[in-house]
């Protein structure tokens, strides 16, 4: 009687946080895969490396709330990173070589607030805010389902 004491709450803490049970290299892979699901733009050449330059303590926040990174060459050089807030998605041109580390850096910035505006937001190529900038839309990939929790 007493091991079921102590089996079931273990069972129970094991499923509750899946993102945080995982390795920090499956946290990664797991990103990549749910970038391969969403994007578009997903090749792991151009995936892999931004995924693998975020924090995997930001990464593990992104999964928990169903946030996606992706690739967009459509995003011009003066503004190659994205937020789509209403959606939960990170773009970046990542053959912009500073939107790679701008996006890096907004990902690390906002998931340690946990705090992620329904708005879209755009960067340029230092990190700066542009205010009534467009952009192309963010764009599943047909059938995919953003799973985006908003707190």
């Amino acid at each position: 009687m007493s091991r079921w004491l102590y089996a079931v709450p273990c069972a129970l803490l094991a499923f509750s946080i899946p993102a945080f049970a995982q390795s920090d290299r499956q946290v990664v892979e797991s990103m990549v895969t749910r970038s391969a699901n969403v994007c578009p733009g997903h090749s792991a050449d151009r995936t892999t490396p931004t995924v693998s330059a975020v924090p995997v303590g930001a990464l593990r926040v992104m999964l928990d709330r169903g946030l996606v990174m992706c690739p967009d060459r459509r995003l011009d050089s003066d503004a190659p990173a994205v937020f789509y807030g209403r959606v939960g998605v990170f773009e970046w041109n990542p053959e912009v070589k500073e939107g790679t580390a701008v996006i890096v850096q907004k990902i690390d910035a906002m998931t340690r607030k946990d705090e992620y505006p329904q708005e879209t937001l755009v960067w340029d190529a230092k990190g700066n805010e542009l205010k009534q900038r467009t952009v192309p839309a963010f764009e599943a990939k047909p059938g995919a389902a953003v799973l985006y929790r908003i707190q």
